[in-house]
């Protein structure tokens, strides 16, 4: 059955992003980065290690994903700033799976909340442009 309900959210996701705009990609890519930084840090709370690896490493996948999505020669100071905040991210997640320490998780998941909550204020008719420097 999980496996199944798996499928289906899978098919369902590939769906979305097969008619999303770049705008709404992204969007996705940070829904799913503090999901699965969430999911890093319940792993933590709970000494489940294994779940803790996947997860994190799903964690760092999405976050290499939104720097390397950065138009480094467009973006110009604003896509360099992001590249910094990325990498910060990406050093909390992996102190906290070195260490087990929720709390990277936590200054992690503050950082990225923020760049979602800018990036979900850019208005509508903003959008077709907002893939240069993202």
């Amino acid at each position: 059955m999980r496996s199944s309900l798996q499928s289906y959210r899978k098919v369902s996701l590939d769906s979305e992003i097969s008619v999303a705009s770049p705008h709404r990609i992204i969007q996705m890519m940070f829904a799913g980065g503090l999901e699965r930084l969430a999911q890093s840090r319940y792993a933590i709370e709970n000494g489940d290690m294994i779940n803790k690896g996947l997860f994190i490493g799903k964690a760092i996948g999405i976050i290499n994903g939104l720097n390397n999505s950065l138009n480094m020669d467009e973006g110009g100071e604003i896509a360099g700033n992001l590249s910094k905040l990325y990498d910060f991210i990406i050093l909390k997640v992996t102190e906290a799976n070195l260490r087990n320490d929720a709390q990277a998780i936590d200054d992690a998941v503050s950082v990225l909340r923020t760049l979602k909550e800018g990036w979900d204020a850019i208005p509508q008719d903003k959008h077709h442009i907002t893939s240069e420097a993202s």
